[in-house]
């Protein structure tokens, strides 16, 4: 398999979501003088934008030109991109509470101290068509007798206790529910698995921050040096072979892939037998892709499962990051649209677009794969944070978290649209056929 190296000139024809329409505009020779026109206003209008209104010109292309990859049919068969769109106010009561006993402490945001709770009555409306209510029952019924798994780093555990806590209520007894091993729901845990008794289901998460291995030194390096670990993109961690057989599976990962988390902490980049101590980051992100993707094109017990790339789910660090005393503590309200200029977008965060290659390459390969797009409409969501009121126990001087997600919250809409997006796969485990 080959990834297109997301820094060549050929990036954006090589990406299904940076692929326009334009290009059809651009290329027909009937409408000569519309085209030359077209094509001075563009950068005059780029410049412009960016003279009066603190977008992003490149993330306003992106945004305004994006295809219909991450478009699903609704029930009444009209198509539905659910990129685009607003946040809506709505007081209806939420799909659960905090009271849900599957959810980890730290993202129980109103029991750690927060006084607002209006960050959990927001819905999000796409532009033109809505978004499906998720259907506790319907989903549970949809997946007797299969396994959902979730595999990758914290933030996919965020979305992976939202999950279950949507499908509990679709339970009347709960105590029908039960982590498989008798693991506490905590983030300090490699893998958990809650079964819904009454279903014959469970719903899975495995700790794989890199989707690949993080390995200790390896036998012939020195440990005087200053090298403390390795990225191994050729190697999947070994409790990968348990995401196999999975009827949904989804992967995430992202928010690892820096020089803060890799180099600066002692890591490098393994290939095989040899530490490679200058690979730029954004090849051995596609590199490990590529192991992932291999892995899961090649794998009979992935024939019939319903695969999803969850997008990057963005942060919201003001004045400083997280490790330098960054801030989203005062944040209360969501900015509203991804139209109208009213807030300021950050450029399409580099492992998207290598991301939506993989998926191709998986589409290529035979498998039903699935881009979840979830950034922009994430990216308004600056009131969603624990921020300060992190788990009980967390010194009153640690640094705010401004990544993670307060439960009930934003991972919830990241499951309408996973819910959405299987029902025009026409998800059903009782199907030997899914498509």
């Amino acid at each position: 398999m080959e990834l297109t190296n997301f820094n060549s000139g050929s990036d954006s024809s090589s990406s299904p979501t940076h692929k326009t329409t334009l290009l059809s505009i651009i290329f027909n020779k009937e409408t000569k003088r519309p085209i030359i026109s077209f094509l001075l206003i563009l950068p005059l209008s780029f410049v412009l934008l960016q003279q009066l209104t603190p977008l992003q010109p490149l993330s306003f292309f992106l945004l305004t030109f994006s295809t219909n990859e991450n478009e699903s049919e609704n029930e009444n068969g009209t198509r539905c991109d659910y990129t685009k769109g607003k946040w809506v106010r709505n007081e209806r009561v939420s799909y659960y509470t905090e009271e849900c006993p599957f959810l980890d402490p730290g993202f129980q945001c109103v029991h750690n101290g927060r006084n607002d709770t209006g960050y959990m009555y927001w819905r999000w409306q796409p532009h033109g068509c809505d978004l499906p209510m998720f259907n506790a029952s319907d989903m549970l019924e949809r997946s007797r007798n299969g396994r959902i798994v979730f595999a990758g780093d914290s933030i996919g555990r965020n979305q992976w206790e939202s999950l279950v806590c949507m499908l509990a209520k679709g339970v009347g007894n709960g105590s029908r529910i039960y982590e498989q091993f008798g693991n506490p729901i905590t983030k300090h845990r490699g893998f958990l698995s809650l079964v819904f008794q009454d279903y014959n289901l469970t719903v899975e998460y495995y700790r794989a921050p890199m989707l690949v291995t993080v390995d200790r030194l390896p036998p012939n390096v020195s440990s005087g040096g200053p090298i403390k670990g390795a990225v191994r993109v050729d190697m999947l961690p070994h409790l990968a072979g348990r995401w196999a057989g999975a009827d949904v599976l989804v992967f995430n990962t992202g928010h690892w892939w820096s020089e803060d988390k890799i180099t600066k902490m002692g890591n490098y980049i393994q290939v095989g037998k040899t530490i490679n101590m200058t690979m730029d980051i954004k090849e051995a992100f596609q590199l490990s892709l590529e192991t992932v993707t291999n892995w899961a094109t090649s794998n009979p017990q992935l024939s019939k499962a319903h695969i999803f790339f969850r997008s990057f789910s963005p942060s919201h660090y003001t004045n400083g990051t997280w490790d330098t005393n960054g801030t989203c503590r005062r944040e209360t309200e969501p900015w509203i649209s991804t139209s109208g200029f009213r807030f300021r977008f950050e450029p399409e965060p580099w492992s998207n677009a290598i991301t939506v290659r993989a998926v191709e390459e998986m589409k290529r390969g035979g498998r039903n794969a699935r881009y979840l797009d979830i950034t922009h409409p994430t990216e308004l969501r600056k009131d969603g944070h624990p921020s300060s009121h992190r788990e009980p126990g967390t010194p009153p001087h640690a640094a705010e978290d401004c990544s993670h997600w307060c439960l009930p919250g934003v991972p919830d809409m990241w499951n309408e649209i996973l819910y959405a997006s299987l029902l025009s796969m026409n998800y059903n485990t009782k199907n030997s056929n899914n498509t």
